[in-house]
C-alpha cells in the first residue's frame, strides 16, 4: 500500500486524524512529512515538541490524548503543549481545530487510547542499527548521552501499549525498500 493509496483512502473516508508511530530515528518524520505534502490541508503535530524532556514519553502520551485527540474526536478544538528544550520549560499552547486534517508523529502517538479516537495508525519500523545511526546522525551531541535512557522508555510503552498492534498499517524499512502492510481494516 503505497503512500498515495493511503491518502485515497483517507481523503474517501473523510479521515481526520492520522497516528504515525515507532521508534526513535525509524522515519516516522519524513512519512508524516511526505504524507502532510500529499494530504491536502493537514497539519503535523510532532511528539518532539511535547515530550516534556528526556523523560517525559509518558507525560506525553497522555497529554496528547487528553488535549489534542480526545477532544477533536468529540468534536471541539484540541490543543497541545509546546515544550522549550532550550529553557527546559513548557512553554505556549497550540491548537487544531476538530475538523482540520492532523498527523500525529512520534514515539507514544499509538497507545490505546489514542488509536481508539484516530482514523488510521502507522508503525513506522527500520533495523536498529539504521534507527541509531539516523537519530544520532540527525541529533548529534544532543541525543547521544540520552539514547539508552530513552530506548528504556520506549520499551515501556510498546510492552504497555502494543502500538504495532494497533496499527492499520505497517512501514517497514529493509535494505530493499519499504514494504507496506495493511494490518486492521476499521
Amino acid at each position: 500500500m503505497p503512500l498515495e493509496s493511503v491518502v485515497r483512502r483517507l481523503t474517501a473516508a473523510g479521515a481526520t486524524t492520522v497516528l504515525i508511530d515507532g521508534r526513535s530515528g525509524s522515519g516516522k518524520s519524513t512519512l508524516a512529512d511526505q504524507l502532510c505534502a500529499r494530504w491536502e490541508s493537514s497539519v503535523v503535530v510532532r511528539l518532539d515538541d511535547i515530550y516534556p524532556g528526556w523523560d517525559g514519553l509518558a507525560w506525553a502520551i497522555d497529554h496528547i490524548y487528553r488535549e489534542l485527540l480526545h477532544p477533536r474526536a468529540d468534536g471541539r478544538r484540541g490543543c497541545w503543549r509546546r515544550w522549550d528544550w532550550a529553557t527546559g520549560t513548557a512553554d505556549d499552547w497550540n491548537s487544531v481545530e476538530p475538523g482540520r486534517r492532523l498527523i500525529v508523529e512520534g514515539v507514544g502517538a499509538l497507545s490505546r487510547a489514542s488509536s481508539a479516537v484516530a482514523d488510521l495508525g502507522i508503525w513506522v519500523d527500520a533495523p536498529d542499527d539504521v534507527r541509531k545511526q539516523r537519530a544520532l546522525q540527525r541529533d548529534g551531541d544532543s541525543f547521544r548521552p540520552h539514547w539508552e535512557r530513552w530506548a528504556r522508555q520506549e520499551d515501556t510503552y510498546i510492552a504497555g501499549h502494543a502500538p504495532r498492534s494497533a496499527a492499520d498499517i505497517l512501514v517497514t524499512e529493509t535494505a530493499s525498500g519499504l514494504i507496506w502492510t495493511e494490518t486492521n481494516t476499521r
